[in-house]
């Protein structure tokens, strides 16, 4: 199964999720990519700030706020 979207915390153990969005990427050009973040200060480099499906939702945040930039991410 290939998924639409893939919703990543920046923050992860083992590998962070903007080296886990690259490897993704690197896989499936066209994936949609989101990041979560509890760090509003975070900024993406380069080439995962600049992609087009990419967002970053600051935490906390309500289900309803996630469902409606997943819908953004997808219909990009």
């Amino acid at each position: 199964h290939v998924p639409d979207v893939i919703l990543l915390d920046i923050v992860m153990p083992r590998m962070d999720g903007i080296e886990l969005a690259r490897k993704a990427s690197e896989i499936d050009p066209e994936l949609k990519i989101m990041f979560i973040t509890g760090f509003a200060a975070v900024v993406l480099n380069s080439d995962m700030a600049t992609k087009r499906d990419t967002r970053v939702l600051s935490k906390p945040f309500h289900l309803k706020g996630l469902l409606r930039e997943v819908e953004r991410v997808l219909d990009a």
